[in-house]
């Protein structure tokens, strides 16, 4: 028997940056919209507002920042950049007296983000061999979402110990954020030439025309799970409908975090070994029950019920997709290719909220989940076809 090969230590050394900086933005983020009502008077519009913006800019900037990684032709740079910037937002948001100082703290922090996520994933790409690549992306998936678990939790604890005082915690937030960039900094080593820079004639455009129709259609099928899949605030929502307690809503999203960050590498490993195709399509399947259970919830049963299979068809997909494409897109082209991936699914991921929300004032919760079930279905009946097409012409 084969004997498969070991994931690198950079690989860990990566998913421990995304854990620290994971708990250090989180203790922040559960904490910020009530800081910003609370403490500094901002009304709901305003919350919205910073939150928007800020997630569009994430967006935009990994698009520049993925390309920039493939004509550099290096990448630890911009991804140690990423990151300082956002570990030196941190201090700003305990020193905030107004909005001016959130909403700067807030746009960089989401810049950071936007710098580092698209070269950090071609890193990873570059770093790890095909046989491992599944199980390289849903250790680093699984690390960040338990830094997603951590952070509000310790935050929880550290608003009851001081009496509910931010501007302590988001102090000690400070800490995670900058272990994290000395974590990268000592511990990440970029092979020697992550990919070839693209020929400086080449126009624009044609960067991501050689990205090719491989790559595109992983492209495309990460928009369709972002369309299934809305904002998972509506989780949050859910759960406040259904009675559950004000001061025991932060549980709904740690219980799927932590679904989350104990199946993303055991699925990270089944996807080295087992059909890409079948794992997505159990994927959706999962979240077709998730929408369902959610759909149907009158109580606690079905509603952690939900809340579970969500946290397991992240699990499924997410580290999956990121290695589709870095199996799809030209080695040079890696970080062109995540940065789109990102992009399109990110506004993917914005309109189904949009669309999930309107649904929820004009229909009730109920048919925001039944109509992103039958999305999901629609998804994974389009997938079943596709694939029998190509059985078919393979066969032909």
């Amino acid at each position: 028997m084969e004997r498969r090969p070991a994931i690198p230590r950079a690989i860990w050394a990566l998913g421990m940056v995304s854990l620290l900086m994971d708990i250090a933005s989180e203790m922040i983020h559960s904490l910020l919209p009530l800081f910003l009502v609370g403490t500094l008077g901002a009304s709901m519009l305003a919350v919205g507002l910073i939150e928007g913006i800020a997630e569009a800019t994430a967006l935009i900037t990994k698009v520049f920042s993925g390309t920039l990684s493939d004509r550099f032709g290096r990448r630890k740079g911009l991804v140690l950049f990423g990151y300082a910037l956002g570990a030196a937002t941190k201090p700003l948001f305990a020193l905030a007296g107004g909005l001016g100082l959130v909403v700067t703290a807030r746009f960089l922090d989401r810049i950071g983000k936007g710098i580092r996520d698209a070269p950090r994933d071609a890193l990873i790409a570059d770093l790890t061999l095909a046989p491992v690549r599944g199980a390289a992306f849903g250790l680093r998936q699984a690390l960040d979402t338990a830094g997603a678990f951590i952070g509000p939790l310790l935050a929880t604890a550290l608003m009851l110990l001081w009496a509910g005082d931010f501007r302590a915690v988001f102090w000690v937030a400070v800490i995670p954020g900058a272990l994290a960039v000395l974590v990268l900094a000592l511990g990440v080593r970029e092979p020697e030439r992550a990919a070839a820079p693209p020929s400086a004639e080449a126009p624009r455009g044609a960067a991501w025309r050689r990205l090719g129709s491989a790559c595109w259609w992983v492209v495309a099928i990460g928009a369709a799970f972002a369309l299934a899949r809305f904002s998972q605030a509506f989780l949050v929502l859910r759960a406040a409908g259904l009675g559950v307690p004000a001061a025991a809503v932060p549980l709904v999203m740690m219980a799927m975090n932590l679904v989350y960050a104990a199946s993303a590498y055991p699925f990270g490993r089944l996807a080295d070994r087992v059909s890409r195709s079948a794992l997505l399509a159990a994927g959706l399947a999962t979240l077709v029950a998730a929408d369902l259970a959610l759909a149907a919830a009158q109580g606690w049963a079905l509603l952690a019920l939900g809340i579970a299979l969500w946290g397991a068809h992240l699990g499924m997909t997410q580290g999956l997709l990121s290695a589709m494409v870095a199996d799809a897109a030209p080695q040079d082209l890696r970080g062109t290719a995540y940065g789109v991936f990102n992009l399109v699914s990110g506004l993917a991921l914005l309109l189904a909220s949009t669309t999930a929300g309107w649904l929820w004032e004009r229909v009730g919760p109920a048919g925001s989940f039944l109509a992103g079930a039958g999305f999901a279905t629609l998804c994974l009946l389009l997938a079943a076809v596709a694939r029998w097409l190509t059985l078919r012409r393979r066969a032909g």
